[in-house]
């Protein structure tokens, strides 16, 4: 009997906690409509809305729910995300398009107190183990010290020098990180992605035996994409080991040695003023920080000759200054550190300011949004060989990270943009006068227009 009323007692217990977080759980999600179900610490399962949800958000522990009421931070769900105590079930999407349902909700203030009351009613017991730290997250220390050299560097190592075959596992085979060219929505990542290398060489109007500097290089796709098809004389800059590491070996594997270089060099240390005909940087800017946005761009400015073409491609946000938000928080500690973006018209007047003169501006939003689709779905493919290479915690992130921003490219909460200039001065313009050769057709094999016809 003492048995029986033990488990009388649970059942009891469990019952109660399930009142408790859909009394909770309700005024919240109730007016969601297609509002996903919620799977709580006891294997109850709750449905809001509709009652047709699409997917399901694990709660395994009953102190994320206090602590999300309590604290009244959102961020406060990611980190029990990427900690592993709260779980989804389905599609990603379907969760975070509550993001729109959220901003628009407005509660009393006597249904505020009452859910403060019924948080502090749940258990405190843990259902799991829950670890102190929220696994691999970036301390940012003293605020004196962002964007120092130092400090960058380490930035970037946190964000890029992950594992060089966990990126392998979901990027094209270019190794390209940055937002793909699309012609067609159907079109494959590879095609895309070769799509992108091509429009930026065509963009810059790359000509055999320019000298070409890539700023922030990556894995050294597009150096090596022009030294093969345009005939340039290639140098690229990276602060990651890895990248570094595996630019060097995939250069000497290609037979490209004499053409083309690379540094593991910071851009504000290049020494080679007006040394290039061209400069391209692809997905970098927004390491920078909005203070050195001048630096950044005087940088290129110095270092491109006159009459020279400089393409910026870059994500920009819709609101300006990197405003304090639960995206910009999670993106800065447990993605990107110190990363911070600007609108696109800032982001055009500072190149204005010291001196540079715009040519052309292409938005590509739609394409990253479609970009990071197809990384979400290859990444979730290969889910089991990219725990062999990373902790549970990092693929938490980015699987997490990949799908908030393809929602945001999709809302239009961020944007990407190639924004084409050259120095300003009294002098014909460096491009044609119109853009037909842009969108022409390209050749077999994707030769750019000048590559001679026995190779480069």
């Amino acid at each position: 009997m003492v048995a029986d009323r033990r488990d009388i007692s649970v059942a009891e217990a469990e019952r109660a906690d399930a009142v408790g977080a859909r009394r909770i759980l309700e005024p919240l999600l109730g007016g969601a409509g297609a509002a996903p179900a919620v799977r709580l610490w006891n294997g109850v399962t709750l449905e809001f809305g509709d009652g047709r949800p699409r997917c399901t958000l694990l709660i395994h522990d009953a102190r994320v729910l206090r602590e999300l009421i309590l604290t009244r931070d959102p961020l406060r769900l990611a980190d029990a995300y990427v900690r592993g105590t709260v779980d989804v079930e389905g599609d990603f999407s379907d969760v975070l398009a509550l993001k729109e349902h959220f901003a628009a909700l407005r509660l009393r203030p006597s249904t505020k107190l009452a859910l403060l009351a019924r948080a502090l009613a749940l258990p405190r017991r843990a259902a799991t183990a829950w670890p102190d730290a929220c696994g691999r997250r970036w301390e940012a220390g003293s605020t004196l010290l962002k964007h120092s050299r130092r400090r960058d560097g380490q930035a970037i190592a946190f964000h890029y020098d992950v594992s060089n075959d966990f990126y392998r596992l979901w990027l094209d085979e270019q190794m390209v990180y940055s937002c793909a060219y699309f012609e067609q929505p159907d079109e494959s990542l590879e095609r895309a992605q070769r799509n992108k290398l091509d429009l930026l060489c065509r963009k810059l109007r790359l000509t055999a035996g320019e000298r070409l500097l890539d700023i922030g290089c990556g894995w050294g796709a597009l150096l090596c994409w022009a030294a093969t098809h345009y005939g340039v004389e290639a140098h690229g800059v990276t602060l990651s080991r890895n990248q570094f590491d595996y630019t060097r070996r995939r250069i000497a594997e290609a037979g490209l040695g004499g053409r083309v270089s690379v540094e593991l060099k910071d851009y504000r240390d290049i020494d080679e003023a007006g040394r290039f005909d061209k400069i391209a940087s692809v997905g970098m800017f927004e390491h920078v920080g909005l203070r050195n946005l001048p630096t950044y761009f005087s940088s290129a400015h110095r270092l491109l000759r006159d009459g020279g073409l400089f393409l910026n491609h870059g994500i920009t946000h819709d609101r300006e200054g990197w405003p304090d938000s639960v995206g910009t928080r999670f993106i800065n500690r447990y993605v990107f550190p110190d990363g911070e973006l600007d609108t696109v018209s800032n982001v055009q007047r500072a190149m204005e300011r010291v001196g540079f003169e715009i040519w052309d501006v292409e938005g590509l939003r739609p394409h990253y949004a479609l970009t990071l689709r197809h990384w979400g779905e290859r990444l979730e493919a290969r889910r089991r060989e990219a725990l062999g290479h990373v902790s549970p915690e990092v693929f938490r992130v980015w699987r997490l990270y990949m799908a908030a921003c393809a929602h945001e490219f999709a809302q239009g909460g961020v944007g990407v943009y190639q924004i084409l200039v050259s120095k300003r001065a009294k002098a014909p313009p460096p491009v044609p006068l119109t853009r037909r050769d842009l969108y022409r057709e390209r050749v077999a094999g994707d030769r750019g227009p000048n590559q001679p016809r026995g190779g480069s």
